[in-house]
């Protein structure tokens, strides 16, 4: 099983698709807060709507890609190593964003000392790249509550979390696994946080 993202206007085109690579269908029907497809030969499908939200419209594609609405105030945060993104939203307009880079050294071969004195500056330049990227998360996203989706770092994005001025974000259920953020990418993020994601499973 595959999971992949759809944005919303590429949605129907994505169905049909799904349809003429195996063999024709899909018979669609509305199951477990989203719709769920079989072609002929036996894959399937599974969508569900973006920020968790429930589908239980009728089973048709056109209908489900208009029941992709973005919410009025969420964000995105990207956090590894080598730098943050972060950017806040209001429906499809970006209200506000930032990128930053970080310089944190890579591993050493040496021992000893050498090492120890390598892991403690490597630890120290993460702790500032972090910090850096709590306090842009608190400028654009402290205020409020809004839904934000995460991705990079599993470990760097909870470091980031723990900062008191983010606690009240609610964090979305979707996981965002991106390189080191840079402009791109988080452009490509904010479009996959938006998109239906689908479950594939080819017979």
């Amino acid at each position: 099983m595959r999971t992949v993202l759809v944005p919303r206007e590429r949605f129907e085109r994505w169905v049909a698709n799904f349809a003429e690579r195996h063999g024709g269908g899909p018979g669609l029907v509305t199951e477990a807060g989203g719709i769920f497809g079989m072609a002929q030969d036996g894959s399937t499908f599974h969508a569900r709507l973006p920020f968790d939200a429930a589908y239980d419209g009728p089973p048709d594609a056109t209908a489900f890609a208009e029941a992709i609405v973005l919410p009025s105030d969420w964000g995105v945060l990207l956090v590894r190593k080598g730098g943050f993104a972060v950017a806040r939203l209001a429906g499809t307009r970006l209200v506000d964003s930032k990128v930053g880079q970080r310089h944190v050294q890579g591993r050493t071969k040496a021992g000893g000392q050498s090492q120890q004195r390598f892991a403690r500056r490597r630890d120290n330049q993460a702790r500032q790249a972090f910090e850096a990227a709590a306090d842009h998360a608190a400028r654009l996203l402290g205020d409020g509550a809004p839904r934000v989706v995460t991705g990079g770092d599993h470990a760097a994005v909870d470091e980031v979390l723990t900062d008191p001025r983010l606690r009240r974000l609610t964090v979305d259920e979707r996981w965002l696994p991106v390189p080191d953020p840079r402009r791109g990418v988080l452009e490509q993020a904010i479009l996959d946080a938006a998109a239906a994601e689908v479950q594939v499973a080819n017979a």
